[in-house]
């Protein structure tokens, strides 16, 4: 196996044992081989889209293709050797579509993810040895490539899920057509890094368009005060990104006596009007993913994981058999809820049942935490945040969103959150905000010191922001507000926010734990070129540096 997608690939290269995340070699190559198909279906998408023919249906297959190789999505085998055949599977119907209406449409040479096929699960894992990430041979061209893949990856993970509310797009969905397909041809540097590029602006259109389908479907996100102890009823605790699967649980857990808390990324559905309606729904159990092995423990009750992340289980769990995937999440010998069918809702049915034999969570924590800063609730203050720096109360934004991780050097976020002067703002979004969202940091004329937007696709919120603020200042460049982007990053979700931020115009993002195993020393520079990318340094220095607007 080759990895290197996530930010605590082994030494910073890459994984070839073992994943760092618990990945074993078959499954990395299932995925490798997966992307591969994805890539031949993107071929005949690009011809098919050239004669105007529609490839919509192919195009949600690669979504969730790729929404499904992210890491800590899922794990299971055989979730990932069915999608390959119904990859292939498509790819040749839409290759038969074409020649049926033009026959001369593919003459001349295709490349191999567009022609190999096979239906043995042995020849799937013999073929995946070959197509992986070192398959390209030259370290630049692999890495722009990559690159493109990686952020395409978070881009088809928010656009699964503004799908899933309805809400999709022929742009995103022509891109995965475009980008996979440019894998897959001898292209220039040139126009790699335009594809790039190119990525970056449609991950900003990809999170507009989801943030349309959370507000729209729920409403915008208000200010909240969410609680972090537990009742006396037996719960449900679920984890990941998607407020479908919220609402529908919540609805079918009412008046069962069951109560529902949410979990790592989930958090932020507290803020949505739509689901403060329901009192069972009690409000946080816990921190980031990284600490599920602990926390799922002490709650005592079934969990739904939605999306990523899910930790490998270990064999001392008390709760590895209370735990169910949905979704683009799998895990091999837990349960799985099926997909809802169309017009249809998920059944979860067997979770609530098996809720209601199980003792209430175990309290952990007590307190409430303020969130539900997303674009349209600060752009309401904005009077109040923009007389705030004129008058110099407010001196500095600092944009601490992104990911959390395992890694102790992630300590360095919190330790930054708590050196920065009390006349700094904290703007984040994703997991990320788990390092310092509990410390009491106090506010700014009744602004709290940590705004938290929401998840980590609700980076849009902070561009919005601070599109807002470069509008009302009357400045020319974003770079010129007083804000600074000191970024955690961990999975492809947030390289696709990176390359959002990039294709914004923004400069000068301090990017940690790591700069990305998967960028060359080459592809490294043209970014710091480029756009002034840094790692992260000391606290000390780092805090003085942005403050100075370095």
């Amino acid at each position: 196996m080759f990895c290197f997608q996530c930010q605590e690939t082994a030494k910073n290269q890459g994984c070839t044992v073992r994943g760092m995340c618990g990945k074993v070699e078959e499954t990395a190559n299932l995925q490798d081989l997966l992307i591969f198909v994805t890539k031949g279906i993107a071929v005949y998408g690009e011809k098919a889209r050239a004669l105007g023919m529609d490839v919509g249906a192919e195009a949600h297959f690669i979504g969730q293709a790729l929404f499904m190789t992210i890491t800590n999505a899922n794990w299971d085998d055989d979730r990932f050797i069915a999608m390959v055949r119904q990859g292939l599977q498509l790819r040749d119907k839409l290759r038969d579509r074409i020649l049926a209406a033009h026959p001369d449409a593919l003459e001349g040479e295709l490349p191999d993810a567009a022609t190999w096929t096979s239906d043995s699960p042995e020849e799937f894992f013999e073929k995946a040895k070959s197509v992986g990430v070192l398959s390209t041979a030259n370290e630049d061209v692999r890495s722009l490539r990559e690159l493109l893949v990686i952020g395409l990856k978070g881009i088809a993970a928010y656009g699964d899920h503004a799908a899933v509310l309805g809400f999709t797009s022929k742009e995103i969905f022509d891109f995965y057509m475009e980008a996979l397909a440019s894998t897959t041809k001898e292209l220039s540097v040139d126009e790699m890094v335009a594809m790039v590029m190119k990525a970056g602006d449609i991950s900003v259109k990809t999170m507009a368009l989801l943030d349309e389908a959370n507000t729209t479907t729920y409403g915008n996100p208000e200010i909240s005060e969410v609680n972090l102890g537990v009742r006396n009823n037996p719960g449900i605790l679920i984890s990941g990104h998607d407020l479908k699967d919220m609402e529908e649980l919540l609805k079918q857990t009412e008046g069962t006596g069951v109560d529902v808390y949410t979990h790592g990324e989930m958090l932020p559905a507290n803020y949505y009007p739509a689901f403060k309606k329901y009192d069972h729904f009690v409000g946080n159990y816990g921190g980031s993913w990284w600490h599920q092995n602990e926390e799922f423990e002490s709650f005592n009750g079934p969990i739904l994981m939605t999306t990523n992340c899910l930790v490998p289980f270990k064999k001392k769990n008390t709760y590895n058999d209370r735990i169910y995937t949905t979704g683009m999440t799998g895990y091999p010998g837990i349960p799985h809820i099926p997909d809802r069918g169309e017009g249809g809702v998920k059944d979860f049915s067997s979770i609530i049942e098996q809720a209601k034999t199980c003792d209430p969570p175990t309290e952990i924590e007590t307190g409430k935490i303020v969130g539900g800063f997303a674009h349209h609730q600060v752009l309401a203050l904005a009077d109040k945040v923009v007389e705030a720096v004129k008058s110099g109360a407010i001196k500095r934004f600092v944009v601490m969103a992104g990911c959390d991780g395992r890694q102790k050097t992630r300590g360095y976020y919190t330790e930054v959150a708590e050196a920065l002067p009390k006349d700094t703002i904290i703007l984040t979004a994703g997991c990320a905000k788990y390092r310092y969202n509990k410390l009491n940091l106090g506010d700014i004329g009744g602004i709290p010191r940590v705004l938290d937007a929401g998840q980590c696709n609700d980076s849009y919120s902070l561009a919005v922001i601070a599109l807002k603020l470069k509008e009302v200042f009357g400045l020319d460049d974003i770079n010129e507000l007083p804000i600074s982007y000191d970024i955690a990053w961990y999975e492809q979700k947030a390289v696709a926010v990176f390359l959002a931020l990039l294709a914004l115009g923004v400069k000068g993002i301090r990017l940690g734990p790591t700069l990305p195993g998967f960028l060359s020393p080459n592809v490294a520079k043209v970014l710091v070129e480029h756009f002034d990318i840094k790692p992260i340094g000391d606290v000390e220095s780092d805090v003085a540096a942005m403050m100075a607007g370095k």
